[in-house]
């Protein structure tokens, strides 16, 4: 079935199963005035869900979510510098290590619109290829016969694999600067860009062998309908891998990290970006985030085996990986 009729069909469901879900939490909690004629406003679809520390409706954050990345977009990476002091380089890059990822893999980056992750994955990959010819030329200096045999019937007409890095993201303005990042680099091979939403990825099952979301998953309204999609679009055997600010496990680097937090970083935005709205908001919800091992449970309950974190800086960041059976 193709990605977009897929993705209507779930869509239809969903809605199904949380209007038999409202319908239900209606009839078993109406009070004396809804049991008229009349239209009751005693009840509403409408959950509420939170918007760093302010509570709004869950239809309203997607929307704000995108404000706030439109606005931050043309300085998200000079803020993302300031703010860690150029520490995120160093996460990110671990992240790829930890990741190794040979050629031929499919890398599925959600919530990575300037590119960071997307850029490193082919980058690594390159020098993994090139490893891996250095290596068997190295091996077939002085051939045997039966080398030279193996090598005739292994022989692929159409090549070995490429590999393949796709960037989602819900937010244009997020791609926008993705792509000029690119194009700046002269970064084309191999690399797709696609506007899509984390609870309803535009894929077909089993797409792709890693999928990572790095300081992206805490602005999703339903974390775990994302960690779903996730598992539904990884190929078995492929890995989950999320990055993201977690819970400083330090006490005296927990109260350095929330005064710098709260009361720099606002600051910084509205010196270098003009907007400290967005990022006191980004502040708030990397503190509404839940922890390390709570994170660790929500993955586990969608459906991942192998499940682990390596904490960064102090636990100021965590990375989560876990594995599709």
């Amino acid at each position: 079935m193709a990605a977009p009729m897929r993705l209507l069909v779930r869509r239809v469901i969903r809605l199904s199963h949380r209007n038999i879900h409202v319908s239900a939490a209606g009839a078993s909690g109406r009070s004396g005035c809804c049991w008229g004629t009349s239209p009751c406003r005693c009840f509403s679809d409408d959950r509420n869900t939170h918007f760093g520390f302010e509570t709004v409706p869950e239809a309203e954050k997607a929307k704000r979510v995108y404000k706030v990345f439109e606005n931050v977009a043309q300085k998200y990476d000079v803020m993302n510098d300031a703010m860690s002091l150029g520490i995120h380089r160093l996460w990110k890059d671990t992240l790829l290590h930890v990741m190794h990822p040979q050629p031929g893999a499919r890398l599925l980056d959600v919530g990575g619109g300037t590119g960071d992750i997307a850029f490193r994955f082919l980058e690594y990959v390159c020098s993994q290829q090139e490893r891996q010819k250095r290596r068997a030329t190295r091996s077939m200096q002085t051939p045997s016969w039966q080398d030279i045999s193996n090598n005739y019937s292994t022989e692929d007409e159409d090549g070995p694999r490429e590999s393949r890095a796709v960037v989602c993201d819900i937010n244009k303005e997020m791609l926008k600067v993705g792509k000029q990042k690119a194009d700046s680099m002269g970064i084309g091979a191999g690399l797709s860009w696609v506007v899509g939403d984390a609870e309803e990825l535009p894929f077909d099952d089993d797409q792709f062998d890693i999928y990572t979301i790095a300081f992206g998953i805490r602005n999703v309204t339903h974390i775990d309908q994302a960690l779903q999609e996730a598992l539904r679009v990884l190929k078995p055997g492929g890995r989950f891998m999320c990055l993201e600010f977690s819970k400083v496990t330090n006490p005296v680097l927990a109260r350095l990290y929330d005064a710098y937090s709260f009361q720099m970083i606002p600051v910084l935005g509205e010196v270098i970006a003009g907007d400290w709205k967005s990022y006191q908001y980004l502040v708030e919800s990397i503190r509404k985030f839940p922890d390390q091992e709570e994170f660790k449970h929500m993955i586990e309950d969608a459906g991942f085996y192998c499940v682990q974190y390596y904490n960064f800086t102090g636990g100021v960041v965590a990375l989560h990986s876990g594995f599709k059976l």
